[in-house]
């Protein structure tokens, strides 16, 4: 199998690494840091001006129209800046009240979703209690919990929509390692919920918007990873020669890029599973997000030791990408699970 971007496709990816590397500014990220996590008028930027918020939903309900090959490039040259942004929360929420929510949930949440003027969050599968039509529960860690407008929870068969203003929502921020994309504890206590019309349509969505884009982000930061260490590895002179002409900082750098082409092949084919109703979907995205977010994890961990001391500082940016790549391994699922899930598919009853 052959894969190479459409003109379009090539188009958007162009448009997207140019627009986060000139808006997701290390300041600019450092100042959405020291606040909830989000760069507003960055994430502003990007549903107004770009318009592409809206990239993994369907015309006909608001969105562009495109697919989750256009999604996973938006989300690489995302994570490749470590972009204060709340993309994830956009493409599990949104994409869980498209596929399963009733018309008027869609015509509420979906336009002020992908106008950005609403945040929704999400977690993977707490245990809630819906009892008499009021739900209660603690959810615990839930991404831009703190931030949200909305929050969209699913059990297995069941899925509802939570407004955080609602009569008993308690919401906790956690002090957290990646605060780029801060944590809370949400804590319901009898209230009142909307279930969503298609409880199983929404949780295929959810768990395939989200795991696709950290994976993309997971290869866009690895990928960033490895061009910035290289950059470095051309300026810094130790004992008269460029410290990249040494032939174990050379292996290190070879090593992270056999590992992020991997990755790549990964994610796109995960994103063209999906939008052709493949079968091996499930299978694609569960490889995507694993190994994705080990091999995120492998090279930002190589970026700080190949930059030395420098790359330990509070100063340097290279531990933003190691406090993503970490929180992202952990994140809707770590490695084992979506590994024991591919053994179950491939091996059956064997594994």
């Amino acid at each position: 199998m052959e894969f190479a971007f459409t003109d379009e496709q090539a188009m958007i990816a162009e448009t997207v690494q140019s627009f986060f590397r000139e808006n997701a500014t290390s300041e600019r990220t450092r100042t959405a840091m020291a606040g909830d996590g989000i760069d507003r008028e960055l994430w502003s930027a990007f549903c107004a001006e770009l318009g592409l918020a809206g990239i993994g939903i369907d015309e006909e309900l608001g969105g562009a129209g495109l697919g989750m090959v256009e999604f996973a490039i938006v989300a690489e040259a995302a994570g490749a800046q470590v972009a204060a942004i709340p993309l994830l929360g956009l493409a599990t929420c949104a994409g869980a009240i498209a596929a399963g929510g009733t018309d008027e949930q869609k015509a509420e949440w979906l336009p002020q979703l992908i106008a950005g003027e609403a945040i929704a969050a999400c977690e993977g599968m707490p245990a809630l209690d819906w009892n008499g039509g009021k739900l209660s529960g603690t959810i615990d860690p839930v991404p831009h919990g703190g931030a949200a407008d909305l929050f969209v929870f699913v059990t297995p068969g069941q899925a509802w929509l939570v407004r955080a203003d609602a009569p008993g929502v308690s919401v906790t921020q956690h002090v957290t390692m990646d605060q780029t994309r801060p944590l809370a504890r949400v804590v319901l206590d009898n209230v009142a919920a909307e279930p969503l019309a298609d409880a199983d349509a929404a949780i295929k969505a959810l768990q395939t918007g989200g795991w696709l884009c950290l994976a993309a982000e997971a290869l866009g930061g690895a990928q960033e990873a490895l061009d910035r260490t290289v950059a470095y590895a051309q300026e810094r002179v130790q004992f008269g020669r460029q410290i990249g002409s040494f032939q174990a900082y050379k292996h290190r750098l070879a090593d992270m890029m056999i590992e992020i082409e991997q990755a790549r092949s990964a994610v796109y084919w995960a994103a063209c599973a999906v939008d052709e109703g493949s079968d091996e979907a499930p299978l694609a995205l569960h490889a995507a997000k694993s190994f994705c977010a080990d091999t995120y994890f492998m090279c930002a961990g190589n970026m700080i030791q190949l930059h030395g001391g420098i790359g330990f500082t509070w100063e340097h940016d290279a531990h933003l990408f190691f406090k993503r790549a970490r929180s992202i391994q952990s994140m809707l699922g770590a490695g084992n699970f979506h590994r024991e899930e591919i053994a179950k598919m491939v091996l059956g009853e064997a594994a």
